[in-house]
């Protein structure tokens, strides 16, 4: 269990706690040392996934923490930025991607209960959705908006542009799972609310 890609991801969640941190204090380097603790942090998520296929050391704890971790860090970033982006158009973007990553959280738990997990597997556009929200929390964190305020809003953009792909693949995993969350697909298994 504690072998070196399930190690990074350990590291991802450390990141977190240490990023807010130094993203609070009043000191001039506060963005560009949280972009990079950020930064850090996406890659640890390419290289654990890497690794774990590389070296065959893919275990169900790695398969469990590695989407946690990601969502965990994406998360509350885009809170930390909400702190200084304290506006409806930044609220929309954040509200979207939290909003999707709980969404698709619980449509996978459900559907790992019916027997039916892999329907909703991590598809090509998730990663890419995934790849473009880093980016875009890593270039927000980086920028001060009120120095660079033409920057943030290029920031914000990129932002919107993940939010887009975030409710594409949000839309395509629900298209995936939408037989068995209809009973279409005549499985008689559901859940009480």
């Amino acid at each position: 269990m504690w072998n070196l890609p399930n190690l990074l991801t350990l590291l991802r969640i450390l990141c977190i706690p240490l990023l807010v941190v130094v993203y609070f204090l009043p000191w001039e380097w506060r963005h560009p040392a949280s972009a990079a603790i950020f930064g850090i942090a996406a890659i640890t998520d390419w290289f654990d996934g890497y690794l774990a296929r590389k070296l065959n050391q893919m275990t169900p704890f790695g398969a469990f923490l590695d989407p946690v971790a990601d969502k965990l860090i994406v998360a509350v970033a885009l809170v930390v930025l909400l702190q200084t982006h304290p506006n409806l158009l930044f609220a929309v973007p954040t509200m979207v991607i939290i909003s999707r990553e709980i969404v698709i959280s619980a449509l996978r738990e459900w559907m790992a209960e019916i027997g039916r997990r892999t329907s909703v597997a991590v598809s090509y556009v998730g990663k890419i959705k995934t790849t473009l929200q880093m980016i875009a929390i890593a270039f927000l964190l980086l920028i001060d908006p009120e120095k660079y305020p033409t920057l943030d809003y290029a920031g914000i953009f990129l932002l919107y542009v993940a939010a887009a792909l975030t409710l594409w693949s949000m839309c395509l995993y629900l298209a995936a799972a939408w037989p068995d969350l209809s009973g279409a697909s005549g499985d008689k298994n559901s859940r009480e609310t």
